[in-house]
């Protein structure tokens, strides 16, 4: 895929980039697919997959209280919780605003942990990396932000993503839908959107703009983004994937260049 190429002018010493299409089974590389980089945001789908096979297993439920009074383990996947981004501070009753929180998944590996004896960074590794042959890839600090892989690790999770093994269809799509709909929020570099949709774990495109994803890009289409120069997103329209995995942290520098790349790709995986 030639658009991948372009990773090649952009302003860092190190970048690696793929699409992943036709529901996994094929895959364009640029860059170096070994090479491990810090995803920071990006471990957050990571850690929220973990969460959902937890669920499947019976370990917890999507429902039951978790974090703050009245909060459950459904409202810290979907940032609509009320902790503070940083620290457990509660800023707000849950359901009221959509509050990006790191904390939220330090409060979800916590819980995961006791419910289930397994210190989460090995449940992590357990219930997603090894099943995927996620070889380079480790959580090495903490569940919001805290994972380490490579481009070859997150195309197998990008994969998953588009034809679930781990999970249930059913779990897939709930994980993937609107959670809390209306709720207002702001997006870390992009200022205040209004709807601020997530779903569990995933962030959903929708109508927010501006955005880090193509301009292209349907509506339904979901994933995050890291402050390291990182991104993944999934977009159903064209059953596809697209990943990112930079050395240089996120800034101005990126807005365009990621846009430009996501329309790049939708463009050639359109054209007849």
């Amino acid at each position: 895929m030639q658009t991948l190429d372009r990773i090649g002018q952009w302003p860092v010493d190190n970048a690696s980039a793929a699409v992943v299409y036709d529901g996994g089974r094929g895959i364009a590389r640029a860059g170096d697919s070994r090479r491990v980089y810090p995803l920071a945001s990006v471990t957050k789908p990571l850690c929220a997959y973990a969460a959902l096979v937890a669920v499947e297993e019976g370990a917890i439920d999507l429902d039951q209280p978790a974090g703050p009074p009245g909060a459950t383990v459904r409202h810290l996947l979907a940032h609509a919780s009320g902790v503070a981004f940083g620290d457990r501070g509660v800023q707000t009753a849950p359901g009221v605003k959509r509050i990006y929180s790191s904390a939220g998944f330090e409060i979800l590996a916590d819980l995961i942990a006791d419910e289930t004896g397994i210190v989460f960074a090995d449940y992590l590794a357990d219930a997603v990396f090894v099943p995927l042959g996620m070889r380079d890839a480790a959580l090495v600090g903490p569940a919001g932000h805290g994972a380490q892989a490579s481009l070859d690790d997150l195309a197998a999770f990008a994969a998953e993503l588009l034809r679930p093994t781990l999970i249930s269809p059913q779990t897939h799509a709930e994980a993937t839908r609107v959670q809390f709909p209306g709720l207002a929020g702001l997006l870390p570099g992009y200022g205040t959107q209004r709807p601020n949709d997530w779903g569990l774990g995933f962030e959903i495109r929708d109508g927010k703009h501006p955005h880090w994803t193509g301009a292209g890009n349907s509506p339904a289409t979901y994933g995050h983004f890291g402050q390291s120069g990182t991104f993944l997103w999934v977009d159903p329209q064209v059953d596809a994937a697209c990943i990112v995995l930079t050395d240089r942290d996120f800034g101005d520098w990126a807005k365009p260049l990621w846009t430009e790349l996501g329309d790049g790709v939708l463009d050639e995986l359109r054209r007849p």
